[in-house]
């Protein structure tokens, strides 16, 4: 399937997201749709499946001209997205949730189980996906969550599969699954929008690129004959320098430190420490038990044993608020359910955590309070229309540098990041290892949970691997490489 989209305008208010810009997809490529965000990828695939209307321009299926009125006439055609922010029924089962709407029956339109249970079950060996098709969504991981989604766009017969950041809470393994069905869709015939900031996913899979800038086409280009310098230039219209910011923070004394930590069959008997100043890297497979460790020193998880020190001194955290209070700040990897108050404004997002210093007493200071907003705003160059924005209508990279936001200023001693660049472009990505590097400047203990390899080496200064909820190794920065790592999460020895 062909498409051409040219001319695409698009305003939200007084707030133009798209003007002129256009996007052209042939028969059987996978094609990379990249720009920072808040660029208008996803605003443009979202006009082509009919989600909004576009003010102006024209497209193109097949030189004919269409304008789809929602998502179920794009399906209708062949076309499918895959949203960055699932789309999934969580109190349903799997099986349930593969077949909303589409479900197969017998005679008198009775639900045909057996044959729908064996059609889900097709489709998950296909993936290489292990997850039970009787399983409640709810009790999946983002991730798992993440390839029921796909595999649920694989059930439709698409002739074109938009993919918004399909990898990002993805196990190498999953990743590499998902290249093995894309590019069999591909041999098929079947064209790909792929949307992601994993630059050596771009150039490992896609065939061309197309660049949006400020809502604007900036260029296409065929993947082998450019290279990251270059397509990091077209997005945001300048080079970046070195990718991973190099620290030189003097490591002080230990600040946090967990001793024997267990939790049911999560994870089992956990030591590590971190000292001031120093980022510790989390690595390790999806499912590995590095979330729920981070969650049970929040205080968000019952443990069962285990000791957590700060700063010397043991202390029982039993709840978050307790976590707070003793100078933890916890980024969380999923920012929809657990990160941000989506229908709340940027504003309110930013102070909820840093009451004591916006507020005297039970009283809202606003001169405080817009101050640290605007600070917040600026600092972290989050792209809304002001502080009274609503998160919920943020792109999923603004989104996150709000939750950034709201922790850092906190002060915290402790700050735990679980995927902190998940989703975020690689000019933000540089801004947020900043970020991570003056925290860590200032006597922060920094631990960084991360499923990207070359961030965790790129970043860290130790590095703690887990597999199947215990430790199998703590890695010096000098000695650590990608083999090593991956070595010890899949349980190996070095």
């Amino acid at each position: 399937m062909n498409i051409e989209m040219k001319g695409i305008d698009k305003s939200f208010g007084s707030n133009q997201v798209l003007k002129d810009a256009g996007f052209l997809l042939k028969d059987g490529e996978v094609h990379a749709l990249m720009g920072e965000n808040g660029a208008g990828k996803s605003t443009l695939m979202k006009i082509l499946t009919g989600v909004y209307t576009k003010d102006a321009g024209t497209i193109l299926v097949d030189g004919k001209e269409v304008v789809f009125k929602s998502p179920q006439e794009a399906e209708k055609a062949g076309i499918v997205f895959i949203y960055q922010e699932l789309n999934v029924l969580f109190d349903l089962t799997v099986e349930e949730n593969l077949f909303m709407g589409k479900e197969i029956t017998k005679g008198f339109g009775i639900c045909d189980k057996k044959a729908m249970r064996a059609k889900a079950q097709e489709i998950m060996d296909k993936m290489g996906v292990n997850i039970p098709v009787t399983a409640t969504m709810s009790d999946l991981s983002v991730g798992q969550q993440q390839m029921v989604e796909i595999c649920k766009a694989l059930m439709a017969d698409a002739k074109v599969i938009i993919m918004d950041e399909p990898t990002a809470a993805l196990t190498a393994s999953e990743t590499r699954g998902l290249f093995e069905v894309v590019n069999a869709l591909r041999a098929k015939g079947v064209s790909i929008v792929y949307i992601s900031h994993r630059m050596e996913e771009i150039f490992e899979l896609c065939d061309r690129i197309t660049v949006l800038r400020d809502g604007a086409y900036v260029g296409t280009e065929n993947i082998k004959d450019i290279d990251l310098d270059h397509v990091v230039q077209m997005m945001i219209g300048r080079t970046i320098g070195e990718r991973f910011p190099k620290r030189q923070v003097a490591v002080g004394k230990e600040v946090l430190r967990v001793e024997g930590l267990s939790s049911g069959k999560l994870f089992h008997d956990v030591s590590f420490d971190v000292k001031a100043g120093e980022v510790v890297g989390v690595s390790g497979l999806m499912g590995a038990g590095r979330t729920e460790i981070m969650h049970a020193i929040f205080g968000n998880i019952h443990r069962d044993a285990g000791k957590i020190f700060i700063e010397g001194k043991e202390v029982n955290i039993k709840n978050p608020g307790q976590a707070i209070a003793a100078g933890i700040g916890f980024i969380t990897e999923d920012r929809k359910t657990e990160g941000l108050l989506l229908d709340k404004s940027v504003a309110e997002n930013i102070e909820i955590t840093n009451l004591n210093k916006v507020a005297n007493g039970f009283v809202l200071n606003k001169e405080k309070r817009n101050s640290i907003v605007k600070k917040g705003i600026e600092e972290f160059r989050i792209k809304c229309f002001g502080p009274d924005h609503e998160c919920n209508n943020l792109s999923g990279g603004n989104q996150q540098k709000v939750v950034l936001a709201k922790w850092v200023y906190t002060d915290p001693k402790i700050l735990i990041l679980d995927e902190p660049t998940r989703g975020v472009d690689i000019g933000a990505k540089k801004e947020i290892y900043n970020i991570i590097n003056e925290m860590a400047a200032k006597g922060v203990a920094v631990v960084m949970v991360s499923s990207e390899l070359p961030e965790v080496l790129g970043m860290s200064d130790r590095i703690v691997v887990v597999h199947e909820g215990k430790i199998t190794g703590i890695l010096d920065a000098a000695e650590a490489d990608q083999a090593k790592v991956m070595t010890l999460a899949t349980g190996g020895s070095l």
